[in-house]
């Protein structure tokens, strides 16, 4: 029996970049859950991290994320709104909007989980049932919705979208809340006025936090790539033998990319919290040899991925890794030649998380977390400390939480803290104490922290498809680089715009495991970023570039617990 465990829980904080150029160049936003999820999510995990001084975590925030947040945030500090949603919480007059400007909003302000941010509030349910009733009516019955029902709606959708601790905490989101109807221009431009204060206050919170040693901060590749397959579309076969590939054999100079992917997260890392962060996670926990090797070289002391990707690399598989996976999985590793040290997540334990425990009472699952730790240090052999890995989305599963989750984690980093023999650290924290030297890894088979595989990002037709044709883009991008077309300014757009096609997003949401309306918004996005890219190279986009790559989607059931930003 262990005498207790050491326990590192990691936040990834994650939304792909949803700006696209407008007419005049200047970008807008086409989708809100950047900063839906801030005011939500962001905010209320800093809360809790703060409300527990003795709890240490892992928060990993992607460079692209906090670009958005601090557009957002500079946004609301001089009224020059590019979000179609902000500005109708700011527009002057909402009856005057347009019959397609009336559909987007009523569209745009159903779309979160019903169960815990539509049912328990009767004003904003009673504008649903308004919404449906006049919807049996097409676009006619829409227009008998009056300007006040519109103000009553994005007031609404915004409340829900507030952070539980942000309630609790700030006396005019609390004071709206409790007014509950009857909404005016100048209470749509308080909860603005919150909204912009919690955007502008998020990233410096987080650095308070790592300052004072009560967080780590890490990061992943600048634009979250799958990073396997930028070096290596083959690498899907090492999980998948029979993985169907791209007509492209590889993304070219997909070295180079990742590369300079992982440099420009670290520069940013370095410009906002003063140092570049001692470790990554790789985009989806997706790593490979190659990508290992390429962390090293950039100076990174460790990375992470999950136990499906640890058992296929050691050969292990059903009941031969289960029966060894305690001796594995708790502890360090490091693949030969390659100077990071490598941490797998436990998989049902971060996906109790991120999936069961919403169904729970708070207390009750906290108490079983808790215990769950405790079966694992008394069952770990005599003289070892197990190292308990977490990791998980920091976004995505609060909305399926009562409360956002704001019980649940309460009682979790209560319990954590006190707990006698349980000590909440960090990856890097733990590095720098005494403990046994990360074991040895021959090879590292390619694999993410889906099933274990790449599966997710390559392998369907649709997926294989948005390879191609970004495969076939990276070549006109070499093409003008190499041959001196682009002056520096214009090769720096370029490339900054190849980067946002690089995201491993896109490539996520083709295939039938998603909702057809999400797969056909992401499809859209991806095929719009493209075409933007051969506009900068000087390019007329092409016809391809018109039509669908998606042949549908799912239902919303289909997509199970693949959730994602909507």
């Amino acid at each position: 029996m262990a005498d207790g465990l050491d326990l590192v829980l990691v936040w990834h904080m994650h939304q792909p970049d949803y700006r696209l150029a407008g007419p005049g160049g200047e970008p807008r936003f086409v989708l809100p859950w950047t900063y839906l999820h801030a005011i939500k999510d962001y905010s209320d995990m800093a809360a809790h991290l703060e409300r527990h001084p003795r709890m240490r975590a892992v928060v990993n925030f992607v460079p692209v994320l906090l670009d958005q947040l601090e557009d957002y945030a500079a946004q609301c500090a001089t009224g020059a709104l590019r979000d179609p949603l902000l500005q109708c919480l700011a527009h002057p007059d909402l009856g005057a909007l347009s019959p397609a400007e009336r559909n987007a909003l009523t569209n745009a302000c159903f779309r979160s989980n019903h169960e815990t941010m539509l049912r328990p509030y009767p004003q904003y349910l009673r504008l649903h049932e308004l919404y449906r009733q006049a919807a049996a009516d097409g676009e006619t019955g829409l227009m008998y919705l009056s300007g006040d029902y519109f103000s009553e709606l994005v007031t609404w959708y915004h409340l829900v979208w507030c952070g539980e601790s942000e309630r609790r905490q700030r006396a005019p989101i609390a004071q709206l809340l409790s007014k509950g109807s009857g909404f005016d221009l100048a209470d749509r431009r308080l909860l603005l006025a919150q909204i912009g204060e919690i955007l502008g206050g998020l990233v410096p919170r987080y650095a308070a936090l790592a300052r004072d040693g009560r967080i780590e901060l890490s990061t992943t590749p600048n634009t979250h790539p799958l990073a396997p397959l930028l070096l290596d579309l083959a690498s899907a076969r090492q999980s998948q033998p029979d993985a169907l590939l791209p007509h492209a054999g590889a993304y070219p100079g997909g070295r180079t990319r990742l590369a300079a992917q992982i440099a420009a997260a670290r520069a940013s890392h370095a410009r906002r919290f003063g140092a570049p962060p001692a470790g990554m996670w790789p985009a989806e926990g997706a790593v490979s040899d190659g990508v290992v090797a390429l962390l090293g070289e950039a100076g990174c002391r460790w990375a992470a991925s999950s136990e499906s990707v640890l058992a296929n690399s050691l050969g292990l598989a059903g009941e031969a890794f289960a029966a060894e996976r305690a001796r594995h999985l708790y502890r360090a590793w490091r693949v030969d030649g390659h100077a990071p040290a490598l941490f797998f997540r436990d998989e049902p334990l971060s996906d109790g998380i991120g999936f069961e425990y919403a169904k729970w009472y708070g207390s009750d699952a906290a108490a079983d977390f808790v215990a769950r730790l405790e079966r694992i240090a008394a069952e770990a052999p005599e003289g070892e400390r197990p190292l308990v890995s977490v990791i998980l989305d920091g976004e995505n599963a609060w909305e399926s939480y009562p409360y956002n989750g704001y019980y649940f984690l309460d009682h979790l980093y209560e319990a954590l803290c006190n707990h006698p023999t349980i000590r909440t650290t960090t990856f890097a924290e733990w590095l720098d104490g005494q403990h046994a030297p990360p074991a040895a890894l021959t090879a590292l088979k390619a694999g993410s922290w889906v099933y274990g595989t790449l599966s997710t990002w390559i392998g369907e037709p649709e997926k294989n498809r948005a390879w191609d044709l970004l495969c076939t883009a990276k070549q006109c991008f070499d093409r003008a680089v190499q041959g001196g077309r682009l002056d520096e300014a214009q090769r720096t757009a370029a490339t900054a715009q190849l980067a946002r096609c690089e995201s491993s997003d896109w490539f996520w949401w083709f295939g039938p495991h998603n909702p057809r309306a999400s797969v056909e918004t992401f499809d859209r996005l991806f095929r719009a970023n493209l075409a933007r890219l051969y506009t900068l190279l000087g390019l007329a986009p092409p016809a391809i570039l018109d039509t669908p790559i998606s042949h549908g989607g799912g239902s919303a059931e289909q997509a199970g617990t693949m959730r994602r930003a909507t």
